[in-house]
């Protein structure tokens, strides 16, 4: 039996609702991201970011508004920008701390997390979603502040989400062999990069989601059917 010593979770469909982040979040941030840009545009941050985007997308010369265009489109694409997660990272964390909202996570999540933890395992966050945002999530969540569970936090800056040599940074990073590492997500592209780098893999598909006919990966409906020793 290989011990697991650290479990790496994502988020989106894993810990929690991807409705909350599709219908909650990414509209606060596209109703707020003019406004933000306007009014904190000067703060090296910002501006940081705001040429990373521009660069990202091949923009020699734009100008402050076709940066903020071009981040719009992103967010109704969906697109896995590091300069665009950054942003909104920073968008939300008005919204949090204003009360407008709390991060939603699945009823047995916190529970589960707490026990892991207890039982002596390390847990960390693989999101596409920046360091700084993942964080404002487990802090301001429903559940409480889950922030003191965690022991780091990783992002597209370490690499993308299916590409095995991101998974190699993390194993890395958290000092353990990947044999000793679990990697939980809802997305097989994902779970198929971190077992070509040799980690142990869990593919959470949550009701109403029919079970896949082959999995190709140990399924699970809930956290609850995770036994990390198992």
């Amino acid at each position: 039996m290989i011990e697991i010593r650290a479990i790496v979770t994502d988020i989106e469909g894993t810990t929690s609702s991807i409705d909350f982040v599709r219908d909650v979040l990414f509209p606060f941030a596209r109703k707020r991201l003019p406004a933000f840009v306007e009014t904190h545009g000067d703060h090296p941050d910002v501006q940081h970011w705001l040429h990373e985007a521009a660069r990202e997308a091949g923009m020699i010369e734009a100008g402050r508004q076709e940066v903020v265009e071009l981040l719009l489109q992103w967010i109704r694409q969906d697109r896995k920008s590091t300069a665009l997660k950054a942003l909104q990272g920073m968008i939300w964390k008005e919204g949090y701390e204003s009360g407008a909202y709390r991060a939603h996570v699945y009823p047995e999540v916190a529970a589960r997390l707490r026990a892991w933890r207890a039982d002596g395992l390390r847990l960390y966050v693989y999101s596409s979603g920046s360091v700084p945002a993942q964080q404002l999530f487990f802090r301001y969540s429903e559940a409480g502040d889950l922030t003191p569970l965690f022991a780091g936090y990783f992002d597209t800056e370490t690499g993308p989400k299916r590409e095995v040599e991101s998974y190699h940074r993390i194993a890395e990073a958290v000092g353990e062999e990947p044999r000793h590492l679990l990697f939980l997500s809802d997305i097989v592209e994902e779970l198929d990069a971190a077992r070509a780098a040799g980690f142990h893999t869990g593919w959470l598909v949550r009701e109403p989601q029919p079970l896949p006919e082959p999995a190709s990966h140990r399924v699970y409906r809930d956290f609850d059917a995770i036994e990390p020793a198992s």
